[in-house]
């Protein structure tokens, strides 16, 4: 897909509260929608399923991944390695993945990544894909505004992290149609900034006791294509 309008086919893998939501907010749009799992009967996917109705089904990851022009990975960061290691890249191709994952350690008390600094899990998404054009965008907020926020002092802006502009700019359009500003910060490797921001974001919802609430980049640049390596 090279085009900035909205998918007519979208695959969303996973079906916990993001995967769900995404596949939710494309269906509201007019899209077909695909939700993959490991188990096409759990209860999420049943009744995300019974919600949607016609325009949306139930597969396989990869049968999801398959379907999609676009395709949305909302699997646990801890789980998203795994995934794609089962799937292959194949189903994938060269399609535009918009990556929500977040690389939490759950096993810690206090909310930490498990990889960061030097690395990041859009990073470990994209050599799993090599032929796919993955952007990082989507994982600094709580699932119930990705689409529409009614933010105070919104619209609110969704940082993306991708090395082909294309792809970017794909991700930027479904952003503006969703309701959200945006603020591309690079390459890829730029997941590095964005994956901690989702702990910025959880370390108010804690402290504030509210989620209602998410970033805003203020004095936006006009945009500046800089060629990537």
């Amino acid at each position: 897909m090279t085009t900035t309008t909205t998918p007519k086919r979208v695959g969303v893998l996973g079906t916990g509260k993001a995967g769900r939501t995404m596949g939710e907010a494309f269906v509201e749009l007019g899209c077909e929608v695909a939700l993959g799992t490991r188990e096409i009967w759990n209860e999420n996917a049943v009744a995300w399923n019974a919600k949607v109705g016609r325009r949306g089904s139930v597969g396989t990851f990869a049968e999801a991944a398959a379907f999609g022009e676009v395709v949305v990975l909302a699997v646990r960061g801890d789980a998203t390695e795994a995934v794609l290691r089962g799937v292959g890249h194949g189903p994938f191709g060269e399609k535009v993945i918009i990556d929500l994952t977040n690389p939490i350690d759950r096993g810690q008390q206090t909310p930490t990544l498990f990889v960061g600094t030097t690395d990041s899990l859009g990073e470990r998404v994209q050599k799993l894909l090599p032929d796919a054009r993955v952007i990082k965008a989507f994982n600094t907020v709580d699932a119930s505004h990705f689409f529409r926020p009614q933010i105070p002092g919104g619209p609110p802006d969704m940082f993306l992290a991708g090395n082909d502009f294309g792809a970017r700019d794909v991700v930027a359009a479904i952003c503006t149609e969703f309701g959200w500003g945006t603020a591309y910060l690079g390459g890829i490797e730029c997941a590095r900034y964005v994956e901690p921001m989702a702990l910025a974001w959880a370390a108010y919802a804690v402290m504030s006791g509210a989620t209602k609430h998410a970033f805003k980049l203020l004095g936006k640049a006009p945009k500046v294509e800089i060629p990537l390596e």
